[in-house]
């Protein structure tokens, strides 16, 4: 099962450092869900250069949900 990040309603950096704390620990394949209220342009550029996959998406209540992968 995915590991999901909880972290609306949180104020810059916590949903980052959590985030960071938890794709360290992942294998190659694994991954998180991370649940924020907003999107996360920072965290898109260190997934980018570490060679994460990821997907973001906007659901209708207003919630950002991303899918990220380890490389």
């Amino acid at each position: 099962m995915k590991q999901v990040i909880d972290a609306r309603g949180l104020e810059p950096p916590q949903p980052f450092e959590l985030v960071m704390e938890a794709i360290a620990d992942l294998r190659p394949g694994e991954g998180v869900k991370l649940l924020l209220d907003r999107m996360p342009y920072p965290l898109f550029r260190i997934l980018d250069r570490d060679r994460y996959r990821y997907e973001s998406r906007v659901r209708d209540d207003g919630v950002v949900e991303i899918d990220i992968v380890a490389p």
